[in-house]
């Protein structure tokens, strides 16, 4: 019978190339791809063949998830490839307690990395006992993060996961202290790799052993790393507003924050404008251009109820209306609920605008 082990993909190339070197020395590879908002990773596609060119297990909707861009579909394409079981696990709800409050902190951004890490595996483990699996596989190289990658975190990622001596990282495992897979001898460790640190040249030649010929996800999928994003989901944070209804805002246009209690997010093209309408929600306030004029539209979340926050909302949206070109009183409509009510407000300027602008 053989030996069984959960692999973490993420449809990146260090943890697809892991994978295979594992399933090259006879273990029977199941992988987990863990879901959360904040994956950015759909662009590229990998082509592997080879002695593995079966297509993996077919799975009805509800295992892959719902829909077929990030991350998720990034691992089911590398699954398929490498013709393995693939389980999807959400983790959107763990991972937004962890966000709010991380217990070893942030990285350079809002990225909590080692608590990210720690979370993963404690799923992975869960399912790596219920699938009756011996260990771990991940595409982690010793050195390559500067918060969750070095010698001292992945210990204590290990220790407070509960997973110590269980995770093998094939690409760096000769460098590593050996796992219970290697002192068992279900993987030889001579067959094992030692690369370290940042440069890709050792994976790129490996992805060219194997005849990888894309590489999908390249580094820096999260979300979470890049400052822009960040601020937004700080301010979600700062105001205990962080919610997937309003993690779903922050990637659809510029984001205002008007009052504690009040958010604008205004759209830069047509597919952002018809994406904020499509999120719109029961209280919601929807700003656009009066009379069919073309412009931006905005979406007002929040309570408006105090001082004149509904104008100050319409101010804003209207400095990308193209009326605001040639024209300082712009007609506004303003719908809420059932009710569309068309306003004249005074376009904000550009130093104005900035004020509110995160």
């Amino acid at each position: 019978m053989k030996i069984k082990a959960i692999a973490l993909v993420s449809g990146g190339l260090d943890s697809t190339l892991a994978t295979k070197v594992v399933m090259d020395q006879g273990v029977d590879v199941i992988a987990a791809n863990f879901v959360s908002p904040f994956c950015r990773c759909d662009r590229g596609r990998s082509s592997l063949v080879g002695p593995r060119e079966s297509r993996a297990e077919s799975r009805d909707d509800k295992d892959i998830g719902h829909g077929k861009a990030g991350c998720r579909h990034e691992a089911k394409f590398v699954s398929e490839q490498l013709g393995i079981p693939l389980k999807i696990v959400n983790v959107t709800k763990d991972f937004l307690e962890v966000l709010k409050s991380p217990k070893h902190g942030y990285g350079s951004n809002i990225n909590p990395c080692i608590d990210c890490r720690i979370l993963m595996l404690k799923k992975a483990r869960q399912l790596m006992d219920d699938l009756g699996a011996k260990f771990l596989i991940t595409g982690e190289v010793l050195g390559q993060r500067p918060m969750s990658q070095r010698r001292d975190a992945m210990h204590i990622i290990e220790r407070e996961a509960g997973v110590k001596g269980l995770v093998l990282r094939p690409l760096s495992a000769r460098l590593l202290e050996p796992t219970i897979a290697e002192t068992e001898g279900w993987v030889d460790r001579e067959k094992l790799l030692n690369i370290s640190g940042r440069g890709r040249k050792p994976q790129m030649k490996l992805a060219e052993d194997y005849n990888i010929k894309d590489y999908p996800c390249p580094a820096g999928g999260c979300l979470l790393t890049d400052p822009a994003f960040s601020r937004r989901i700080r301010d979600l944070i700062d105001h205990d507003e962080l919610t997937m209804e309003d993690i779903q805002l922050l990637n659809h246009g510029r984001y205002f924050r008007l009052t504690d209690r009040v958010k604008l997010v205004v759209g830069k093209n047509q597919h952002e404008n018809e994406k904020l309408e499509a999120l719109t929600s029961a209280g919601d306030y929807l700003f656009y251009p009066a009379h069919d004029a073309a412009g931006a539209s905005g979406l007002g979340r929040g309570d408006f109820s105090q001082g004149d926050t509904v104008r100050l909302a319409a101010g804003i949206t209207a400095r990308y209306f193209d009326a605001a070109k040639t024209s300082k009183n712009i007609s506004v409509n303003v719908k809420h609920g059932d009710k569309i009510e068309t306003i004249t407000v005074e376009a904000f300027g550009d130093e104005e605008t900035r004020k509110y602008l995160i």
